[in-house]
């Protein structure tokens, strides 16, 4: 269970996701005010903010600094807002993903139990585990079985937001946001090389994969071949 401060604005969604995260078994502090919400966030020492950036009293944006001013609470920002140039702005601000509306609540709650693996130490402290493959994201080092993988820091960084959402389909536009940081932009080809040889260092391929598998027009995941 996590502590999750809900801020918006929409009385409509403010309930629906509130509702959702609750049954999923959060506790969930909502807002409708940037201000009251600014509160919930700092003083109530939460695990993870969901924001709005049209909210009636201040705008996101400027909630979003504020926030990050004093805590490095990890924030989703949720937001009518999908311009290119107002995505790089929200995530160089400070929240660590975004997610455009209208949304589904699943959805949503992939993006938070992503973000909340990424705080939460696994049981082998902070390597992650999928199968034989060990990968150590403070060291940024990944291992098969006993051999060291000699990675490029895009092809590390690919291969440890996959294996941070193990078992979990991952669009090109989300590896895009957080690999490449372009989140409306760029191209799916670069993920496409990226992920062509992550697979022959992992000695696998498209047409026979071990490790990576391909959903086809929804995007690639990470799983343990033996699971």
């Amino acid at each position: 269970m996590a502590r999750i401060v809900l801020i918006e604005d929409d009385v409509d969604i403010r309930r629906l996701v509130a509702d959702a995260l609750a049954d999923r078994g959060h506790d969930v502090e909502s807002a409708a005010t940037a201000l009251d919400g600014l509160q919930l966030a700092v003083k109530g020492d939460p695990d993870l903010v969901i924001m709005d950036l049209g909210l009636p009293d201040l705008d996101g944006t400027e909630l979003l600094r504020m926030i990050r001013a004093v805590s490095q609470v990890p924030i989703v920002v949720v937001t009518a807002r999908g311009a290119d140039e107002v995505v790089v702005k929200t995530l160089d601000a400070g929240a660590d993903d975004y997610l455009v509306k209208p949304f589904s609540v699943a959805q949503l709650e992939a993006r938070v139990r992503a973000i909340l693996r990424r705080g939460s130490p696994s049981d082998g402290g902070d390597q992650i585990r999928v199968g034989d493959l060990v990968i150590d994201p403070a060291a940024r080092e990944a291992t098969l079985g006993r051999e060291a993988l000699d990675l490029s820091p895009k092809e590390f960084d690919l291969l440890r937001v996959l294996a941070e959402r193990a078992g979990e389909v991952v669009s090109k536009r989300a590896l895009m946001a957080e690999v490449w940081r372009e989140p409306y932009g760029g191209s799916d080809r670069t993920v496409d090389v990226h992920l062509s040889w992550l697979r022959s260092k992992l000695g696998e391929t498209a047409q026979e994969p071990n490790y990576l598998r391909t959903v086809h027009g929804v995007g690639v995941k990470l799983v343990d071949p033996a699971g």
